[in-house]
């Protein structure tokens, strides 16, 4: 007879209602996310079993940019956990008829969800929605500033892997200047003990992440061998006002990895991509779908640390989370 994890017992530690940035966390804020999102998912079988922790709870999903994983992502957490989903798309919303972005969130909030998750392409704007809004807020993206579930992730997924991440070299390559995912990785892989290295063209890794303590490289080549984890970050041609390298195939000869540079890597590195990813710019395929790859592992452990925060989050609210954290064990156990 198979033995169920016992879901966590709340932290009293804990007391942040909002989710905004892995800058501001301390490394015992971020280990307690990461121990809690790893009990969470043993506790749901891998994320693919509900547990009813959080029912008659309600999350809302205000999305300003395109998602695919992240949105998603999201609402498989909160339905794991036994909440509610609203959807909200720019798209056909009010928003097009002059509404201002503060009297939507509000009017979602007004239907009683207590969570928003929030993209938007303004850097700051769930800082904005935290200040004005009751409910929790949590940071889906805000333009090229943070993305801290993304952070916290990527961290659940090395720490599966390794022993701790204190003493790891982990290199993020790529497009660093308009990475919100790349910021999450930085300021919380170094509270954790990690040396980080951001490796890009010149035009999209600035100089000055070394007066912040990070490791700038402008070549793959030449870091290779010293890392333990490469995160492949994709090139955001979006955001771009002009090109910053002459052709996609020459920043693919520079900075994708391919089966001969995975030659020279250590045998036990770990090759990762927040997604999406693009096979035969920033990887190839032999290398995405091949051993050191733990790309869909990402996109599980997506689910876990999203139910940790929602869970973490909601508790620390003026209202007492006894009675929801009692009836989740009891329904579970």
């Amino acid at each position: 007879m198979t033995t169920t994890p016992p879901l966590p017992a709340y932290p009293t530690t804990w007391k942040r209602r909002h989710l905004l940035e892995l800058e501001s966390l301390s490394a015992d804020e971020i280990t307690t996310l990461l121990d809690v999102a790893q009990q969470l998912k043993d506790a749901t079988d891998g994320c693919r079993r509900k547990i009813s922790l959080l029912g008659g709870r309600t999350l809302a999903n205000l999305f300003f940019e395109n998602s695919t994983r992240t949105r998603n992502s999201f609402s498989l957490a909160a339905k794991r956990l036994g909440a509610d989903t609203v959807e909200f798309s720019s798209a056909g919303s009010s928003v097009s008829k002059g509404e201002t972005f503060i009297d939507t969130a509000k009017t979602i909030q007004a239907m009683g969800v207590d969570w928003v998750v929030t993209r938007h392409q303004t850097p700051g704007t769930p800082h904005l929605l935290a200040r004005e809004l009751e409910c929790c807020v949590l940071n889906a993206g805000d333009g090229a500033h943070e993305h801290p579930t993304q952070g916290l992730l990527d961290m659940l997924t090395i720490r599966q892997h390794r022993p701790s991440l204190a003493g790891l070299t982990v290199a993020l390559v790529g497009d660093i200047a308009h990475s919100r995912t790349a910021r999450s990785n930085m300021w919380g892989l170094r509270k954790l003990g990690a040396h980080v290295i951001v490796c890009g063209p010149a035009t999209l890794v600035s100089p000055r992440w070394t007066e912040l303590g990070f490791e700038v490289a402008h070549s793959l080549d030449d870091i290779l061998d010293r890392c333990d984890v490469l995160n492949l970050l994709r090139i955001q041609f979006e955001r771009f006002q002009s090109r910053p390298f002459p052709s996609v195939h020459e920043y693919a000869n520079r900075y994708a990895m391919n089966g001969q540079r995975m030659r020279r890597c250590k045998s036990d590195i770990l090759i990762m991509a927040p997604g999406p990813i693009n096979r035969g710019v920033e990887i190839t395929p032999e290398v995405a779908d091949g051993p050191h790859s733990v790309i869909l592992e990402q996109v599980t452990n997506g689910i876990a640390v999203r139910m940790a925060a929602l869970w973490l989050l909601v508790g620390a609210t003026e209202e007492s989370s006894t009675a929801a954290i009692t009836g989740g064990v009891s329904q579970h156990g």
